[in-house]
């Protein structure tokens, strides 16, 4: 981890922000990280371990960590949790299967000491498949109406179509800076 120490330590300026971007493996983490980034999307692998990438939006350099999300790879996330100034937790909204096991993985984060009163926001991603389930349902289903310990918004959004994403970023810059 001394790579990982010393990127941490690298001073942060007044627009810089530090955001943890986590879910459930194949949820589209990667895929919205890569979307945001302009990248090509068309060949995505399953992350094992994490990926970093700096991008600027509104006059802020975003620092943005992408960590894995195989159920192997979930207790390691807390090594990431340290200077957090926004969390993205994504849901992959067409696995109606999986969105229990999502759920009590946010509520787990959300219990995090080095998280509180951290904001959040769940994408809820693959928004352009027919099965997938609207935000208000999942929203619903995770109980976000029940966070009180910090501001948070779910905005349904496709990595595929970038649909949603330049809308939940904003949210989540205009949160983090008015905190």
């Amino acid at each position: 981890m001394g790579l990982l120490n010393i990127i941490r330590k690298i001073k942060k300026t007044a627009k810089e922000l530090r955001i943890l971007v986590l879910g459930l493996d194949n949820a589209g983490k990667t895929t919205i990280l890569k979307a945001l980034s302009n990248e090509d999307i068309n060949q995505i692998a399953p992350t094992h371990g994490f990926n970093i990438k700096n991008l600027q939006h509104d006059g802020f350099k975003l620092n943005v960590w992408d960590v894995g999300g195989q159920e192997k790879l979930r207790e390691y996330w807390s090594n990431f949790y340290e200077n957090t100034d926004a969390l993205v937790f994504v849901i992959d909204s067409s696995d109606q299967m999986r969105l229990e096991e999502g759920g009590k993985e946010l509520d787990k984060l959300l219990g995090e000491a080095e998280l509180k009163k951290v904001p959040l926001l769940v994408f809820a991603n693959k928004q352009d498949l027919v099965q997938a389930l609207p935000a208000d349902e999942i929203s619903d289903t995770l109980k976000l109406n029940k966070i009180t310990d910090r501001q948070w918004s779910i905005v349904a959004c496709s990595a595929k179509t970038q649909e949603g994403l330049q809308e939940g970023m904003e949210w989540l810059i205009k949160t983090v800076q008015d905190k």
